[in-house]
């Protein structure tokens, strides 16, 4: 998830950078909301990875 998240990141610096030099005033303003719940997000996904674990569910039985 984490290399995902990155690339996301990317993409959206590299579309603020085309909406101000297409002027899309618009667009650049929905896109500056997104970096804050993209570290959010990003910051959820490591706190979560530390915390991964199995689960052993064990080996069913024959029904008889």
């Amino acid at each position: 998830m984490l290399p995902r998240l990155k690339v996301i990141e990317q993409d959206l610096i590299d579309r603020r950078t085309r909406a101000e030099h297409e002027g899309w005033k618009g667009e650049i303003e929905g896109i500056d909301l997104t970096p804050c719940l993209l570290r959010q997000k990003h910051a959820e996904a490591l706190r979560l990875s530390g915390h991964r674990r199995t689960v052993h569910l064990g080996m069913p039985s024959a029904a008889p």
